[in-house]
């Protein structure tokens, strides 16, 4: 389905064309038109599938079409980390780009640039779009007055991640305050109990849209090697030797850890052995992690060693390789962690380490991959599933497509423009 079938905003559609995207992904053709309807949504699907869109699009339109005060705090975003939040605010710079609305960003960390100022004022002034970690919210509203009253849309993006991280209370805290005539959207890259918990105390007669539940896209290559621990950094050496071209290093490599401390060991080791790395975990200042994180995408930094604090949420689209130093306990982070690879368009590797004490999490992990629920071990090349390619944003157009900017080629009328938007000729 292409964007412009979709009953979205001549600004909307203007961004979206100015940068590239013409056709739907799944998530963005089965959730906008519910959102767009104004009916609480909860919705399935994990990162790369284009999930950030399949709300902002539809919430700016929404503003654009509805009677809301534009005095007051609007709409409501909540997201786990502070990366993630950062990166919803990109995206809303982007995808907002020809509307009126205003965005402020709330998260923790140390303050730089007037962030904290900015923030307060953002909050105070009636930003129309908040995008908030649940902590720092609360933080907010327990020093400041903050009203709510004006609030219509609640977005909740990795619930998931949310309550794993504790958010639970923080969040009905949040929710206490909030209108009841408004409209919830809830995005999970799984559906546990407690996010169904979560959606019956909140939500309102909900729709529920499933997309390829949780399983990586066939571009990436999956692999694994059963070593012993103390061979790992070994093994990851080697890997990283055999991907290498020219004896030019290798750039823009995740290597997955499971505690920071484990970061920390194996970023000593890689660096005593002349391998450009750099640890990336929550002991780190803000803006030590912003600055790792900038040069991390500008392929300053060639290997980032992390915990999972950077496995949902990050959008570097040419990462060609993720290493899994530690196996995750479950299964939904690993789809999380090597999702970081082949991500708009391109292809990745994957490479498992499983020592003898990850085995029964790996066990786990093939069972999950495996639908059919085969008793063998799957071989590297059986690893890759079949749930199509993970887009980040919308799948792009070509010289081949349409032909012309697309919802002008077909003619359409929309109205008139909106609050503050300049006509276009």
């Amino acid at each position: 389905m292409y964007f412009d079938e979709l009953a979205l905003s001549d600004e909307v559609l203007d961004a979206l064309w100015d940068m590239h995207f013409d056709v739907c992904t799944p998530v963005q053709e089965k959730t906008i038109p519910v959102i767009l309807e104004g009916r609480d949504v909860i919705s399935c699907a994990q990162t790369g599938t284009g999930k950030t869109a399949a709300y902002i699009l539809p919430l700016l339109t929404n503003l654009a079409f509805d009677d809301h005060d534009p005095d007051k705090l609007n709409a409501i975003i909540m997201a786990p980390t502070r990366e993630l939040a950062q990166q919803i605010d990109q995206q809303m710079e982007g995808f907002g780009f020809y509307v009126p609305f205003s965005s402020v960003a709330i998260y923790g960390g140390k303050d730089t640039n007037g962030s904290w100022g900015n923030q307060v004022s953002g909050l105070q002034k009636g930003a129309d779009i908040v995008i908030a970690t649940p902590g720092r919210l609360l933080s907010q509203m327990n020093i400041f007055n903050v009203d709510f009253s004006g609030v219509k849309y609640f977005i909740l993006d990795e619930a998931d991640r949310m309550l794993d991280m504790g958010f639970y209370d923080d969040i009905m805290t949040i929710v206490r305050q909030l209108p009841k005539e408004r409209q919830t959207i809830l995005f999970s890259a799984t559906m546990p109990p407690n996010i169904r918990k979560l959606a019956r105390t909140i939500m309102r007669e909900p729709v529920e849209v499933q997309i390829a539940v949780s399983r990586p896209p066939e571009s990436i290559k999956q692999m694994h090697e059963f070593v012993n621990e103390a061979d790992k950094p070994a093994s990851v050496i080697s890997l990283l030797a055999s991907h290498s071209k020219a004896d030019v290093p290798l750039k823009k490599v995740i290597i997955f850890a499971g505690k920071k401390q484990r970061v920390k060991e194996l970023t000593r080791t890689l660096r005593s052995l002349k391998v450009d790395a750099h640890a990336m975990h929550s002991d780190l200042e803000q803006s030590e992690r912003d600055q790792v994180m900038l040069d991390f995408k500008n392929g300053k930094i060639g290997v980032l060693v992390a915990t999972d604090v950077v496995s949902r949420g990050i959008d570097v689209t040419d990462i060609p390789l993720v290493i899994n130093y530690d196996v995750p306990h479950a299964p939904e982070d690993y789809v999380h962690r090597i999702g970081r690879t082949a991500r708009a368009e391109n292809s990745g590797e994957a490479m498992t380490l499983v020592a003898p004490d990850d085995v029964r999490y790996w066990k786990r992990i093939e069972r999950f991959l495996s639908p059919e629920g085969h008793d063998k071990s799957l071989t590297d090349d059986e690893s890759a599933t079949r749930s199509g390619k993970g887009y980040s944003g919308g799948f792009r157009h070509s010289s081949q497509s349409r032909g012309g900017h697309p919802h002008k080629s077909k003619g359409r009328v929309r109205g008139v423009h909106r609050r503050g938007a300049k006509p276009r000729s």
